[in-house]
């Protein structure tokens, strides 16, 4: 059948055609064109578009009338602090300040975290200078009270024997009973002791569980406060105090 004559049809599923031909009568049908959706670039510019090389609006970059010259200084564009949270930001009233941000109330500042860094800069190594080895960080010594008296560490679930009342880690305690013939206790030395007997140490776990996060969480603490001081170097001035570290053990 021609598709001129399908064409015609009211209800084309349901007519008596191969399906080749209702594939071509649709084609024919179909009003697309990619003519009609090719968009003419416009030669008006959007009253509110501003040149990106000079600054200024009426005109396109591509016909800047500073293309070319030697002389022209692109003026100063100010990134937003977009994403930084307001905390993290030191307040600065120059704009040129290296690394200034446009901050959502309409101010300039700075993440404290460049501010820091700008005003230590680079060092570089002198050449031909033997390299020095990095001193080891100290850390604080671990109360005795702490410690397992089998392993000479820090207690890992501990446990308390019930004969003399001493804490363990679980592991070191259960393995020394068990190889023990009688099952004698390393401390008291009585035996016929049952590891499971043993009593976990809820007090003394809490106690190593908060003392290991204080450990860890320390360092960063004081390094937050230190990026937070003021950085004389380029003139910021953050009234936060530093704790001292001797004080705080």
């Amino acid at each position: 059948m021609h598709v001129s004559v399908c064409m015609q049809m009211a209800n084309l599923a349901d007519a008596d055609v191969s399906e080749e031909d209702k594939i071509k009568t649709i084609l024919n049908q179909s009003t697309y064109d990619a003519l009609n959706y090719n968009k003419k670039s416009s030669t008006v510019l959007p009253a509110n578009y501003t040149c990106f090389r000079c600054g200024s609006s009426g005109h396109h970059i591509r016909n800047c009338p500073t293309t070319g010259d030697k002389n022209f200084e692109a003026p100063l564009r100010i990134k937003k602090s977009t994403g930084i949270p307001r905390s993290f930001m030191v307040e600065v009233n120059d704009p040129s300040v290296k690394g200034a941000m446009l901050t959502s109330c309409g101010r300039y500042a700075i993440p404290a975290i460049d501010a820091e860094a700008y005003a230590i800069g680079k060092k570089e190594r002198p050449p031909f200078l033997p390299q020095t080895q990095s001193k080891a960080v100290e850390e604080d010594p671990i109360p005795d009270e702490l410690l397992c008296p089998i392993c000479h560490d820090l207690l890992n679930d501990a446990v308390v024997i019930p004969c003399c009342g001493n804490s363990y880690c679980d592991e070191c305690i259960r393995t020394a009973l068990l190889d023990s013939e009688e099952h004698v206790c390393p401390t008291c030395s009585q035996s016929n002791v049952s590891p499971d007997t043993l009593i976990a140490n809820k007090f003394l776990r809490q106690h190593i569980c908060k003392s290991l996060v204080w450990r860890k969480t320390l360092p960063a603490v004081f390094f937050f406060l230190r990026i937070l001081t003021s950085v004389p170097g380029n003139e910021i001035h953050f009234k936060v105090a530093l704790l001292d570290p001797a004080s705080c053990v």
